[in-house]
């Protein structure tokens, strides 16, 4: 019999548009690719993980949570569809005074700004206002590459919030067990946080620290009730 033409991505895609909707845990989909990939061509399906990280970074697959993807075809996007517009850039700049959210640092200052997902796209985000922030190049490398730990803390915290907002119950979970690790260990503990408040920074800094409402307007919480 010939060998079918084919690639190993359009077997994982076999398998996923078989099982929409669902949310399928990694090794069910290694177990029934590598298979069929030797029942079809003989060969060895090598590295099946990359090939699936791959599908969610090109937005075929979402990425639920570690180890679990699921395949939508109301949400299956080229992965560029979902960066910002330069009208949003400008938007979420604006309102965030044109300075980075972590840092406090602008243009001004020298540094080079840029505009992130709150939620990374891997992970569903998507391409909103509410989903944006302004970072320094610097501190959107640090979040990428999870190089600092103060910086991990921070973008957790916000993801949190963000998560409460979306009342996204399994992301609420996930952010607070990260971050009582951080509690439990005491690191970067002059960064405030705890599941009644919610503090991300240090009680005696925030009331000059501007949040935003649900409307996205600056307001300022009073820590004194």
């Amino acid at each position: 019999m010939a060998k079918r033409k084919f690639s190993q991505l359009d077997l994982i895609k076999e398998y996923f548009t078989q099982n929409p909707k669902r949310d399928i845990e990694h090794p069910e989909v290694v177990d029934w690719v590598v298979k069929e990939w030797k029942e079809r061509t003989g060969e060895v399906f090598r590295d099946p993980d990359r090939a699936i990280r791959s599908l969610a970074q090109k937005g075929f697959l979402q990425k639920i949570k570690k180890g679990v993807y699921r395949y939508d075809p109301d949400f299956v996007v080229h992965r560029e569809l979902e960066d910002f517009t330069p009208e949003q850039k400008e938007i979420i700049m604006k309102r965030d005074g044109y300075k980075c959210v972590i840092c406090g640092k602008g243009r001004e200052d020298g540094v080079e700004l840029q505009v992130d997902h709150i939620k990374p796209k891997d992970f569903g985000g998507k391409a909103t206002i509410e989903n944006g922030q302004t970072l320094c190049a610097q501190h959107n490398f640090r979040k990428k590459n999870y190089g600092q730990t103060e910086t991990g803390k921070k973008m957790f915290i916000r993801l949190y919030e963000l998560a409460q907002k979306s009342k996204d119950k399994e992301l609420i979970s996930f952010c607070e067990e990260v971050l009582g690790v951080y509690v439990k260990h005491g690191i970067n503990s002059h960064i405030k946080w705890s599941k009644k408040t919610g503090l991300s920074m240090p009680i005696e800094k925030i009331k000059k620290t501007p949040l935003r409402d649900e409307n996205g307007k600056l307001q300022f919480p009073d820590v004194d009730k």
